[in-house]
């Protein structure tokens, strides 16, 4: 019987949804990886530079190996830094730095991990006094957390783009259809929410355009 391997099973988990990010920006245009699709400006690279900041901050400076040995970019989490500055990429941002950068990130991470038990203490700079105490371990589900939930926020980004969808390279996990039983799929949960939600529409108000908090305190989550 094979052995249990907690961390392992952790690290795998982890570097799929790392990968899944990744390949959301494969064969598209600097324009598309760019594109906010969502009424909060959701967009492919900005999930990437985000994703890199929170395993920088979590696996770095939470286990006293911060990753900028000077001065971190002006996106950083400090309270210096523009609102949302983390969840996109400037005009002078790259893909080729932010998807090196976050290719970084893995590495120092992983040397963190690697060197330290899961019952390993750190503390959390940003979080409040009373629970910045954390473990290896709490930081691993956390971290793993985020990355698979901007992950599935990236899955519906890039359908939104070119139709394009899947779990990971190699595996989409979808049914095995064509495109028109897609589009006949869709009529019918239409034709369903339509029945189902008949009064709702008809009362309904006028959906707002948006309901976004204004916080302005730009630290990984």
């Amino acid at each position: 019987m094979m052995e249990p391997n907690p961390k392992a099973d952790l690290l795998r988990y982890l570097q799929d949804g790392r990968d899944a990010l990744l390949w959301k920006l494969d064969g598209l245009s600097e324009y598309d990886i760019r594109r906010p699709l969502t009424p909060t400006g959701t967009n492919l690279l900005g999930l990437v530079k985000h994703v890199a900041g929170v395993e920088l901050g979590y696996f770095g400076d939470t286990f006293g190996r911060p990753f900028f040995d000077e001065e971190p970019p002006p996106w950083w989490y400090t309270e210096d830094a523009e609102p949302d500055a983390d969840m996109w990429a400037t005009a002078d941002e790259s893909r080729e730095e932010i998807v090196g950068l976050y290719r970084q990130a893995w590495e120092h991470s992983d040397s963190t991990i690697a060197t330290r038990t899961l019952d390993a203490i750190g503390h959390v700079p940003w979080w409040p006094e009373e629970r910045r105490e954390v473990t290896l371990h709490h930081i691993l589900v956390r971290v793993i957390s985020d990355t698979q939930r901007h992950a599935g926020h990236a899955d519906i980004v890039r359908e939104f783009i070119d139709g394009t969808v899947g779990y990971v390279k190699g595996n989409d996990n979808m049914p095995t259809t064509d495109q028109a039983w897609w589009e006949d799929h869709r009529r019918r949960l239409e034709r369903v929410a339509r029945e189902v939600g008949n009064d709702d529409l008809a009362l309904a108000p006028p959906t707002p355009r948006s309901t976004v908090s204004t916080s302005s305190t730009p630290l990984p989550h």
